[in-house]
């Protein structure tokens, strides 16, 4: 099967994108692993599938698959590439669009300066949504409004202290002193697998620089550590401030470059504007 793609990024977060608005391409697990692979097809943290919407609240559908195959509810930096992809390609003529995703419809913004701005939808708080079972879990050293924090066994004794909250998909965010220094190859594939995360869970490891500043290193579920992710970033914003650490916008820099994140407070949306950069046209032939 010959099929044509292009590639993308959101701060060096980086993607395939099929256009199947005019017909679904069907491709296995398998295929989708052959495009991610940095050394036989494409390359990329996850494939982005833009289709028709099957619901008159949208203009598009929006699937997303991980390197491993598996597709997953969310990503933020593949949502602004999405709106800059179906403009591009002129398969839109609209500067803001209503996209249908996994759990729901959010609303893609491109700017005047080129940056694109996603609503991410409200943060989720209720474990059994997340989701996290919390008796593999013990509590940790703090509860803010409601908000805990919660202690994870890893193995060889150690544990870390995470705050736990989905925006579409599972984040586990712990704070560290020095991102840079942080145990992200050893921690994050221990955090992703957890039994406490039954659907696996996307690890963060964030340093705060000042109330209005973090720095954000993810090890994402399914693609292992990213030089970006935009539901982690959201995620992270989201658990400096209810923990009392951040304001209420707040740039993050991750690996890969800087994301914007704003959020109002419970009962309010995540607001995040960044970059979506178009890299190449191509066509690929996937082995059946």
């Amino acid at each position: 099967m010959r099929v044509p793609f292009t590639k993308m990024h959101g701060a060096g977060n980086d993607f395939v994108v099929l256009d199947e608005t005019q017909g679904r391409l069907n491709l296995s697990p398998t295929q989708y692993r052959y495009l991610a692979d940095r050394h036989r097809g494409v390359g990329a943290d996850q494939i982005l599938s833009v289709r028709a919407s099957t619901t008159p609240e949208a203009d598009f559908e929006y699937v997303i698959h991980n390197a491993d195959g598996g597709e997953v509810e969310q990503c933020g930096n593949g949502a602004r590439c999405f709106v800059r992809f179906v403009r591009e390609r002129g398969l839109t003529q609209k500067r803001t669009i209503q996209v249908q995703v996994h759990g729901g419809i959010i609303t893609l913004s491109e700017q005047a300066d080129g940056r694109v701005t996603v609503d991410m939808g409200e943060p989720i708080f209720d474990l059994s949504r997340v989701p996290f079972d919390a008796s593999h879990a013990r509590a940790g050293s703090a509860v803010v409004a409601d908000f805990p924090l919660w202690r994870l066994p890893l193995p060889g004794d150690a544990e870390v202290e995470v705050a736990v909250l989905s925006m579409g998909n599972p984040h586990a965010l712990c704070r560290v002193d020095d991102v840079s220094q942080a145990p992200v190859e050893r921690w994050g594939p221990q955090m992703e697998r957890h039994p406490a995360f039954p659907n696996r869970v996307n690890a963060g490891f964030m340093q705060i620089e000042h109330r209005a500043r973090i720095r954000l290193r993810v090890y994402e579920r399914g693609a292992g550590e990213t030089l970006a992710c935009g539901t982690g970033a959201c995620a992270a914003v989201v658990a400096g401030i209810r923990l009392g650490w951040l304001d209420s916008r707040v740039d993050v820099q991750a690996l890969g470059g800087l994301l914007s994140i704003e959020w109002a407070g419970l009962g309010t949306p995540v607001r995040m504007t960044g970059p979506a950069q178009t890299v190449f046209h191509g066509e690929i032939e996937i082995p059946a």
